[in-house]
């Protein structure tokens, strides 16, 4: 089963990550020096961007894989409602959310055919989904996992309690999408500010070049290294600032 901690990039994926790395560094710095071998130099550190790509997928993957799970507490909320055991619930629920994710192969609906496939096999409810919560590492998941958990051992209102957690956290799996949709507007605003100084100094290059050759020589060079290094220190500490995580 997929353990979404880890994202395994494809030799296609790979090659283009290491194809678009290097190329963006060598404009990068080509850029701001002006010289091709120091952007040939600067080439191979494109060779780091597929761990920062494969970081970023791995992020996505786990982010629909949330949305999907919202939309999957809220279907088997319809279900436990109209008076179906937990259990028929989730060997129903594929069913259901075929209507809503109208993807078929997606990560969430081979989840619930693994679920559907041990509950057939008459194993537990609860090591089905505590399986899915550790290998999805999501903290609704978990819950819902413990809930269940906590439920089959200490008794009471199974179904009334599933219900009522999932609608809890389908209610705050909103919020974080309302609260995410206001920050990505930020998130947008500073990959402008991190790619301004490249444009300004590139637009300056081939408007003005005389202006800018003494940068381009001599203690030039330094000092545009220095910025360089300043300026990737800042995107940096942007990038920390606007990873909010929910």
């Amino acid at each position: 089963m997929t353990d979404y901690g880890i994202y395994r990039l494809s030799v296609l994926e790979r090659t283009w990550a290491i194809g678009f790395g290097s190329l963006f560094c060598f404009a990068a710095i080509w850029l701001m020096y002006r010289n091709p071998y120091i952007a040939l130099v600067a080439a191979p550190l494109g060779l780091l961007y597929p761990r920062l790509y494969a970081s970023t997928l791995c992020r996505k993957r786990r982010e629909k894989l949330r949305l999907q799970f919202k939309d999957a507490l809220q279907a088997l909320s319809s279900l436990l409602s109209a008076g179906r055991s937990v259990e028929n619930a989730f060997m129903s629920l594929e069913n259901d959310l075929v209507l809503l994710i109208g993807d078929t192969q997606s990560d969430l609906m081979m989840e619930l055919r693994a679920i559907t496939n041990r509950l057939n096999n008459g194993e537990q409810l609860e090591a089905a989904l505590q399986d899915f919560a550790n290998r999805s590492d999501l903290e609704e998941v978990r819950n819902f996992a413990e809930v269940i958990k906590i439920c089959k051992r200490a008794g009471g209102d199974l179904v009334e309690v599933v219900r009522r957690t999932s609608q809890l956290i389908s209610e705050k799996l909103e919020v974080e999408l309302e609260v995410s949709v206001l920050i990505s507007q930020k998130k947008f605003e500073s990959k402008i500010m991190m790619g301004m100084p490249f444009a300004f100094v590139g637009i300056l290059g081939f408007m003005a070049a005389d202006y800018m050759q003494p940068l381009h020589e001599g203690m030039g060079i330094l000092l545009l290294t220095v910025c360089l290094l300043l300026l990737t220190g800042c995107s940096w500490w942007m990038l920390r600032i606007m990873d909010i995580r929910l």
